[in-house]
């Protein structure tokens, strides 16, 4: 049987930590890992919204620049989860911060979920909406280069067709299931 030895945080950043673990393999060898933590109390760390626009039958998705990749990836609206929020107000907000658009209606919410446990043990919500309005960047933070797309199922074809856009994993998945079916729940 697996067993963790000990942990040390070995990186002190506010949103981002490292740590160090010690373990023992199930033939009793000593090992080592190092992963990523966000180090939050809240689980899920974070959200991710998936944004359908009735008004114009189409996805709403986000290009943004991200600075690991070095270039735009094709994603959702995404954030943290503060201390003491629901993943339904941190949706709300976020998709507000980086689209200038409202919720209408939320449709599902998912348990947390990992998207790499490999190399980090973040947890993140995905959170389903109808949303509103028109959108714009202007409430972004200066750290954050976004484009918001609204596309359709056609549209959203295309892309996963383009070899040279970077998706986010949760997104491809979502936007493979739009393109095949025209829905996203």
């Amino acid at each position: 049987m697996l067993k963790i030895c000990s942990k040390e945080q070995i990186t002190n950043h506010k949103f981002l930590n490292l740590v160090s673990v010690a373990y023992q393999d199930r033939n009793g060898a000593d090992k080592s890992w190092i992963y990523a933590t966000r180090g939050q109390d809240a689980c899920p760390d974070a959200v991710v919204i998936v944004p359908y626009h009735p008004d114009t039958g189409k996805l709403v998705l986000i290009r943004e620049f991200r600075v690991p990749l070095n270039g735009d990836q094709i994603g959702f609206p995404a954030g943290l989860v503060d201390p003491g929020e629901s993943v339904e107000a941190a949706g709300i907000r976020e998709l507000h911060e980086e689209t200038g658009l409202e919720v209408r209606r939320v449709l599902k919410e998912s348990p947390p979920v990992y998207s790499s446990s490999g190399m980090t043990d973040e947890s993140i919500s995905m959170l389903y909406v109808e949303a509103q309005g028109d959108p714009t960047t202007r409430f972004n933070e200066g750290s954050e280069q976004i484009d918001v797309l609204l596309r359709s199922q056609e549209e959203v074809l295309e892309m996963l067709e383009d070899k040279t856009l970077m998706f986010d994993v949760k997104t491809w998945i979502v936007l493979d299931r739009f393109a095949d079916t025209g829905r996203v729940t």
